[in-house]
């Protein structure tokens, strides 16, 4: 059985690191306000994430989903609409100053978009289950959400556009 966090409690890490947990995380309306308002959405619904801590190496492993229900503007008709989100997240954290966090004074680095990413690490001691919930919403919206149905028509071609053509018309008036 799932145990309900407030939005934003973060966890300290004896509180996730050597037993699997089931949490859910759900945004309450001024939460919903102000993510949609950092996102640039033109609405947030509804935001829930439903995760599974489980302990990895010297940190934790986060896996589950995030649900939202977002409205977006068609980048086409300009008009709302709304899309439901159900995506999943795959997240590990690791304790600052582990051996398993990512080497980041190399001077070179090598991306294998096959492969998991990094493990996280913690700057502090504690883990903000919200934030990571937050991102992965942001990293599934649409970055050109377009309405279903919604079709692009090109304006007709009118002949060519000089930058000078208001001031020709303006010489073709009596004077």
């Amino acid at each position: 059985m799932a145990t309900e966090l407030p939005w934003g409690r973060p966890l300290d890490w004896p509180e996730v690191q050597h037993a699997e947990r089931e949490v859910t995380l759900s945004a309450d309306l001024n939460q919903l306000r102000v993510i949609a308002r950092d996102l640039g959405l033109e609405d947030l619904a509804a935001l829930r994430g439903e995760l599974t801590l489980r302990s990895w190496l010297d940190g934790v492993a986060i896996e589950g989903c995030v649900v939202a229900e977002v409205t977006h503007l068609c980048g086409i008709s300009l008009e709302p609409f709304v899309v439901a989100i159900n995506e999943p997240i795959k997240v590990r954290v690791v304790p600052l100053g582990s051996p398993n966090a990512p080497a980041t004074d190399a001077a070179e680095v090598i991306v294998d978009l096959e492969s998991e990413d990094p493990p996280d690490e913690a700057t502090s001691g504690v883990i903000d289950l919200a934030a990571y919930v937050v991102e992965a919403l942001a990293l599934a919206l649409d970055p050109f959400p377009r309405k279903p149905g919604a079709v692009f028509s090109p304006p007709e071609d009118t002949g060519p556009i000089s930058p000078f053509a208001a001031l020709s018309t303006l010489s073709k008036r009596p004077s």
